[in-house]
């Protein structure tokens, strides 16, 4: 069993910050950033090419992290560019490597990245990649075959409580658990209203919850979510604080909003679109 699983597993509140993997074979620069956070939080999540631009593989980068840094990693997978049987060998030298914490996702199309020719291969979802793990937990491949030895992860998934259907989202969920997956980090939740409602729906399932935490800087980027980004409402009280304190007011919500989930769900997971410093000054702050 994993370390943030046995947190989670302990009622341990837990907290986890995203960081992307640079477009560079040198891993400075993300190995500061992991360093700066390894006394503040549980684990960071690497991600796997996020927004189909190149970067370095997550497997590779989360190795490194844990070996180098001493801190616990989440390394996303994505359907996008690899067949059943990569993901399948990815998975396997993940686990030989002491990387067991997966977020699986399908991925974004590479036309909307830097790399718009690239192919894209989506032989399977999410759903998919989360049963290919759990089979390899079991020892199996997806065809059934035996692994000399099995893998251990710990698997997760993305949800989104502020889905204008909702009923939909839960469906989803649900296969995904079934599938294998046993915590969720969500989609950026403004109003904890909507976090308690979410919460409701899900507290009879095997599933831990990490409910995601995107500072705002400004009031033009409020705007752009509420308005722009489909299943995220940003309340009007919270737009006029953004419009009257900027950043400083941003970090004070965010504050805020983790205080609150605490009484909810299971832990938080902070986006934090690579300014680290907003995430030290946060945990300063909690």
């Amino acid at each position: 069993m994993s370390t943030l699983q046995n947190k989670l597993a302990t009622g341990r509140f837990t907290l986890t910050v995203e960081l992307d993997p640079p477009k560079s074979a040198d891993a400075v620069k993300t190995i500061t950033e992991a360093k700066q956070l390894k006394e503040r939080i549980d684990a960071v999540n690497i991600a796997d090419c996020p927004m189909a631009n190149l970067r370095m593989s997550p497997i590779a980068l989360s190795h490194v992290i844990q070996a180098d840094v001493g801190l616990e990693t989440i390394f996303h997978l994505t359907c996008r560019d690899r067949n059943i049987i990569g993901l399948q060998a990815e998975l396997l030298g993940a686990a030989a490597l002491g990387v067991h914490n997966i977020l699986a996702l399908t991925g974004d199309h590479p036309q909307q990245g830097d790399h718009p020719q690239a192919k894209a291969v989506f032989e399977t979802d999410s759903t998919g990649l989360i049963e290919l793990a759990a089979k390899l937990n079991n020892s199996q491949d997806i065809m059934g075959n035996e692994l000399q030895k099995g893998t251990s992860f710990f698997i997760g998934t993305a949800v989104n409580p502020g889905a204008e259907d909702l009923d939909k989202e839960l469906e989803k969920l649900s296969a995904k658990i079934t599938a294998g997956a046993r915590f969720v980090q969500t989609q950026p939740v403004y109003d904890l209203e909507i976090a308690k409602r979410f919460m409701e729906k899900v507290k009879n399932l095997p599933i831990y919850v990490l409910m995601g935490v995107l500072p705002l800087k400004s009031h033009k980027m409020a705007l752009y979510l509420h308005e722009k980004v489909p299943g995220i409402t940003i309340p009007p009280v919270i737009m006029d604080r953004m419009a009257a304190g900027g950043k400083a007011a941003g970090l004070e919500i965010a504050a805020e909003l983790v205080r609150g989930t605490k009484n909810i769900a299971h832990g938080v997971h902070i986006m934090p679109l690579n300014d680290i410093q907003t995430v030290v000054a946060l945990t300063d702050q909690l």
